[in-house]
């Protein structure tokens, strides 16, 4: 063990060194040691001009001893989940070009008054309010919206999010008044069709007076309005004709358009998306990345009047694309799709969702074309079999392959899986798959590093075994794995990932009712079950009920290091452990517990 005057006699400037190689968490956590590494830390700290805390929710106190110094800091990304209102004039600096928000529950107001008072270089903003956030009536987010537009007149990139089914879309309406020429992109959730309408129209025409729905009280250009926006991306409550046609007219540079709505009712078919609207895209020639969603989270609606007519128009007329995700399209079949692969030469990203009549056909000839597919998602293709997976296994830079819900993918198709050398993530969600399967990937060269067998009801503790006692470069490569929902899986698989998972860091075991306190003990052992492995940053346990409130002290330190977030909701740990809970919480402070059944790294349902 090193001592602190040993570290005396290091020089400062090897020290130095050493330190800024360092993550900003390692940072936080050595300076404490000892006054030398205090000290050392502290200048290391002060010389970032990069922070990023997305990884790790600091408190008021934490940030504050970070930043207090650094006046070169450029670009900050913020996990706010333990920020208080105080912590807001700690992070909002005049020299902060890029600020980023995450998992926000401070006033939004206050964050906006505070930007626009004492950040007037920045350039790129996103803010993320989580639904647990209390906002105050729209009327008064709109003013302090406004307000910081004026503050940060040289905005390139503002992306805000409000998160929750109450969101008031109200609060982003007549923002285009306020918009800084400078902007290029612009990601706004909630929001009104009517309101976008609105949006698209102004960003192009002259502006004479202020519409008389308009009462801010804040000075703004009248002048004619020239933004180049080139990337766009809205949640809205319905996607239509008018709204794409007035998006293409009127934003020619488009590069990116990102739109997905949320209807709470079936749209009336006059007012809603047809082949039409579709066709208008081809208008737009600089377009290389689009994504069409229609969700089902309120209704299960579709695009019912956009068919094969639509996708042959979308690629005659956008053969450029280079992303596209397509979700909602129940009436296109396979004819429509293949012309988009067939058409668009330079397709990298290729997505499809709830796509009732895509099958097979559609990747039949993907071997006589220049495929340059990277990225593939087929989600709840029913459709789909394994015959499509070696289809696309001809794809050999394929890097992402999700077939989540893909229901008939079996055996055979793992076989294909396991020639693709680049693969990094496979989600097999629901899959038919076994044992054996799992077993080619354990054998293979596949250097996945995120692999989802979710719901994979014939896989068990024997395919775990395979997969990272195969042999193969997963069991080097494996970092997030899912093996919820897998009636099959017990305590030996558990026992298996402890000892041979060596790099797995996410780990999803919900609903897996013969997992106990003994396997989940071992994960948290720094010694004993594979020495030297990564310590788990995210542990998934929501519905194990094999589980029981024994388990708070195999949480405590030195246990699980590493560990940031923590699954435990519909367990008894939750129902009858709540001293438990608050020992927990108040020992490590930097854990976020979990207590709603949300999905691994969620925005709510957490204490911390």
């Amino acid at each position: 063990m090193v001592r602190g005057s040993d570290l005396e006699r290091l020089p400062q400037s090897l020290l130095h060194e050493i330190l800024t190689k360092l993550d900003v968490e390692s940072l936080s956590s050595t300076a404490p040691v000892c006054k030398t590494l205090h000290f050392s830390a502290s200048q290391a700290l002060s010389s970032l001009s990069t922070i990023d805390f997305s990884g790790f929710s600091p408190d008021t106190w934490i940030l504050n001893h970070v930043l207090h110094e650094n006046k070169v800091l450029k670009s900050l990304t913020l996990d706010c989940s333990r920020l208080d209102s105080s912590s807001i004039s700690i992070f909002t600096k005049d020299h902060l070009q890029e600020v980023v928000l995450l998992k926000c529950s401070l006033p939004c107001t206050s964050v906006f008054a505070s930007i626009g008072e004492h950040c007037p270089n920045i350039r790129v903003f996103t803010l993320e309010m989580v639904s647990r956030a209390v906002l105050e009536p729209s009327h008064i987010c709109k003013e302090k919206l406004a307000q910081m537009l004026k503050g940060c007149s040289h905005v390139e990139s503002l992306c805000i999010k409000f998160r929750g089914a109450d969101c008031d879309p109200g609060v982003f309406e007549s923002i285009e008044l306020f918009l800084p020429k400078t902007i290029k992109t612009l990601q706004l959730r909630p929001m009104s069709e009517q309101h976008a309408k609105q949006l698209i129209h102004e960003t192009r025409v002259f502006r004479n007076s202020v519409p008389s729905s308009v009462d801010f009280s804040i000075p703004f250009s009248m002048g004619p309005i020239s933004f180049k926006l080139q990337s766009l991306s809205l949640v809205l409550d319905g996607i239509t004709d008018e709204l794409l046609i007035s998006i293409t007219r009127n934003l020619s540079l488009l590069v990116k358009l990102d739109l997905e709505d949320k209807p709470r009712l079936e749209p009336l078919l006059h007012h809603d998306l047809t082949n039409s609207g579709i066709q208008s895209l081809g208008s737009c020639s600089h377009l290389t990345d689009l994504s069409l969603i229609r969700s089902r989270e309120f209704f299960p609606a579709t695009f019912r009047r956009v068919n094969d007519m639509g996708m042959f128009l979308l690629a005659e007329g956008c053969k450029s694309l280079e992303e596209i995700r397509l979700g909602g399209f129940s009436r296109a079949t396979d004819a429509g799709f293949v012309s988009i692969l067939h058409s668009c030469k330079s397709l990298k990203k290729f997505e499809i969702i709830n796509a009732h009549f895509l099958s097979d056909l559609a990747f039949h000839d993907l071997a006589d074309t220049s495929c340059s597919l990277v990225n593939v998602r087929l989600a709840s293709c029913s459709l789909l079999t394994s015959e499509a997976v070696e289809n696309l296994s001809s794809c050999k830079r394929l890097e992402v392959l999700d077939l989540w819900a893909c229901k008939s993918v079996a055996d055979r198709g793992l076989s294909s899986i396991s020639s693709l050398n680049r693969l990094t993530t496979l989600n097999l969600g629901g899959a038919d798959v076994t044992d054996s399967g799992i077993s080619v990937l354990g054998r293979g060269n596949v250097p996945i590093v995120s692999l989802c067998l979710r719901g994979c009801k014939r896989v068990t503790d024997r395919g775990v075994a395979f997969l990272l006692h195969g042999g193969g470069i997963i069991s080097k490569t494996l970092a997030v794995l899912d093996i919820g929902y897998m009636p099959g899986i017990s305590d030996r698989a558990v026992f298996t990932i402890a000892e041979a998972g060596m790099e797995i860091t996410d780990l999803c075991i919900r609903h897996c009712f013969y997992v106990t306190n003994a396997s989940i003990a071992a994960l948290g052992l720094e010694r004993g079950y594979g020495e030297g492995r990564k310590p788990l940053r995210r542990l998934d346990l929501c519905h194990c009920s094999g589980l029981s409130v024994n388990l708070f002290g195999s949480l405590k330190r030195p246990s699980f290091r590493g560990l940031r977030w923590l699954g435990i909701g519909s367990t008894c740990l939750l129902n009858e452990g709540d001293a438990g809970l608050l020992e927990i919480s108040s020992e490590r402070p930097e854990l976020r517990l979990c207590l709603n059944g949300c999905e691994m790294g969620c925005y709510d349902g957490c204490i911390s």
